[in-house]
């Protein structure tokens, strides 16, 4: 047995027998690093071997036990013809059939007149039972009459070999020492990691998601998570910043020049956000609304506390675009004392130099880019606050990095228009303090959301000519950029041509492949109302701001999740005017798509709806959960165990209020995270 330690676990898998370069390099592809990594490749099902069958009863297709004798060997000196040993036992005969396996290997394994038990799937030739390959084959019988595991295996491992792998595993199991509580152990039925991990890989406990072993160890990954959340966040805590000092007049005075008032929501993240920045620690925090809810000038308020106390601040946007309608609604509202800047690769070198000069110099208050404005080169005189608009696109370890770039004193402010189920969120931004903006402002119309079917284009034509007639813009979005012989998807290039033909030089196309130049350009076109239509794959989906656009179709909106269709509707709706979303189907729609869509038609909310997505969908397809680099949990699911989620918030809360040190979680968070930042922690 192994030492108490996790180091057996975290070793090379090249430690195990049977892994030679072939089989290791096949693991490494499929991201199984190490031997824990191994363990989590769960069966999914499982042959039963275990009942030995007469060759008179054998059955034709099925996986099946036989105790024989090799009677004769036939070993053809054709290339290509099989090697054929013809076996019996007393109620018959049948031959085993071997391709591609040399003479010394099967008179080993299958040597004459001697009694073997081979288990295999039967087949039928010339009145003749037969197994080709059989999968096991041994003289002592109780090796291959039991149950089986079969895995997902990867192409050139068998599944005699992954089992001998996964057994040798589980049999130098280290015993680790327990790391949860007495009162957290019972509700597992004090049921160990180690014995957690051989229930587990039993292939009769396939697909036994409620049981104590499985729920302990999806408890186990959750805390992990948390634990490493928990530690950035008291990490972020213990640095000690520069308070900063203004007047709320200043704050008020601004937003008495809105054209319109603050939600009660807007308000309370707005003070929250205030009482981080005149606090002595680091703010780290989300503000996490849904699209439309005014996310923006809530940031822009804490940006001008910031300016009013004395700092700088750099404003991160994902797109030029974005950045140009942050720059421009603060030029609209700020005094004109608040120097600001717009840093992009459109920028010219000269200008861009006077810039950074400036920057440096403390000639501007606030600077908003891209991520170009966090490069090497460009340095700030007091940089007191980063503000990044649509962060999904940062994980945990990116976005620490960030915290630590801007300095002691600079707090991090982070947006994110996309709303998720709170199992998500606590998984997704545990680091982080959350303020969240549900509530949208009144003077905004709810977006009208119907569904047609694709075949009543005509009626969708008229209706988006009268749209025209009355001066509003269309987004058209497709799922693919070109005709696929595959998938009966409409495409964003051949319904462009078509939608050309019918509104001439009034239609533009955008998608993924479009040019960086091009795509800035297309779409100032189109702010500009230089063209009326839009034909878009789903990159609109984030952020820009388009006050005229007033009508979204979606084709094959059968095809999209709950929550990018949610995402894909908040693209219009942004001004004075009704607003609707057209949603564009087939007619044999399954019952899920129906739902979705009914779901999409009967709420504007959009945390109900990514609720009702995860439902639907499963939590690994949520919009912005894959694409984030956030770790998708092993074992552990945010709808099905939730009670775990709430149980594993509530043991961290404890420990943070009796600020227990985390020395006996370190085996836990070493296999679980396995990643730099927890060499921080620990």
């Amino acid at each position: 047995m192994i030492n108490n330690t996790y180091n057996y676990l975290l070793s090379d898998l090249k430690k195990l027998k049977g892994v030679g370069i072939k089989t290791y390099n096949i693991l490494k592809k499929k991201k199984i690093n190490n031997i824990f990594d191994l363990l989590w490749r769960l069966p999914k099902s499982y042959t039963d071997r275990s009942k030995s069958t007469k060759i008179k009863d054998l059955k034709i297709g099925e996986v099946q036990t036989i105790t024989l004798v090799p009677y004769k060997y036939n070993f053809p000196r054709i290339r290509n013809l099989p090697n054929r040993i013809y076996c019996k036992d007393e109620t018959g005969e049948m031959d085993c059939i071997f391709f591609n396996s040399y003479e010394g290997y099967i008179k080993k394994i299958l040597p004459l007149n001697k009694e073997v038990t081979v288990s295999g799937k039967v087949g039928h030739f010339r009145n003749k039972y037969q197994i080709t390959n059989p999968k096991y084959i041994s003289k002592d019988a109780s090796i291959i009459k039991d149950k089986h595991n079969k895995y997902s295996l990867t192409e050139g491992i068998s599944e005699n070999v992954y089992n001998k792998i996964i057994n040798q595993i589980l049999t130098n199991l280290p015993i680790l020492d327990e790391w949860h509580d007495e009162h957290v152990l019972k509700k597992f039925d004090n049921i160990s990691w180690n014995e957690s991990i051989i229930q587990l890989h039993k292939p009769e406990n396939v697909g036994k998601f409620k049981s104590n072993f499985y729920k302990r160890l999806a408890f186990d990954e959750i805390l992990s998570t948390f634990l490493v959340h928990s530690q950035i966040r008291k990490n972020i805590k213990k640095i000690k910043k520069q308070q900063k000092f203004f007047k709320n007049e200043s704050q008020k005075k601004l937003i008495d020049k809105l054209d319109f008032e603050l939600t009660n929501d807007q308000k309370k993240s707005l003070n929250e956000i205030n009482n981080d920045l005149k606090s002595n620690q680091k703010m780290f925090r989300l503000l996490q609304g849904d699209v439309g809810s005014g996310k923006t000038i809530v940031a822009l308020c804490a940006a001008a506390n910031v300016v009013n106390s004395g700092f700088q601040i750099a404003v991160m946007a994902p797109t030029e675009i974005l950045a140009k309608q942050h720059y421009n609604l603060a030029k609209k509202i700020f005094d004109k004392n608040i120097n600001l800047e717009i840093l992009s690769s459109k920028t010219q070198y000269k200008e861009k130099k006077t810039i950074i000069k400036k920057l440096k110099e403390k000639q501007i208050d606030i600077i908003f880019g891209t991520h170009a404005i966090f490069q090497k080169k460009i340095l700030f005189n007091k940089l007191g606050l980063i503000i990044i608009d649509e962060q999904h696109k940062f994980g945990v370890n990116q976005r620490k990095k960030l915290s630590d770039k801007g300095g002691d004193n600079c707090d991090v402010l982070l947006m994110s228009a996309t709303p998720i189920p709170r199992t998500l969120t606590m998984t997704v931004y545990g680091d982080m303090d959350l303020s969240i903006i549900r509530e949208k402002p009144k003077s905004r119309k709810e977006v009208k959301t119907y569904s047609k079917l694709e075949t009543k284009i005509d009626e969708i034509l008229r209706f988006i000519k009268k749209e025209i007639q009355n001066n509003n813009q269309i987004f058209w979005v497709c799922p693919l950029i070109e005709e696929s012989k595959k998938l009966d998807h409409s495409s964003a290039v051949e319904k462009y041509k078509f939608l050309k033909n019918k509104f001439p030089n009034q239609v533009s196309l955008l998608h993924g492949k479009t040019e960086n130049e091009d795509k800035e350009k297309i779409l100032k076109d189109f702010l500009n109302q230089k063209t009326k239509i839009l034909v878009s794959t789903t990159i609109i989906e984030v952020g820009i701001d388009f006050p005229n656009a007033n009508v979204i179709i979606i084709e094959n909106a059968n095809k999209f999740g709950l929550s990018q269709l949610h995402q894909l509707r908040g693209r219009v709706g942004r001004g004075e005017k009704q607003s609707s979303c057209i949603l564009l189907f087939k007619s044999s729609l399954t019952d899920n798509a129906k739902k979705r869509l009914n779901i999409l038609k009967s709420s504007t909310d959009g945390f109900v709806i990514s609720e009702e997505d995860m439902k639907l969908r499963g939590f690994g397809d949520i919009l912005g959960f894959k694409q984030s680099g956030v770790k998708i949990f092993k074992l552990a699911d945010p709808l099905h165990n939730n009670d775990l989620f709430e149980l594993a918030e509530k043991e961290i809360k404890q420990m943070e209020k009796k600020n227990i040190k985390l020395s006996k979680y370190k085996t836990l968070m070493k296999l679980y995270d396995q990643a730099d930042i927890i060499y921080d922690i620990v």
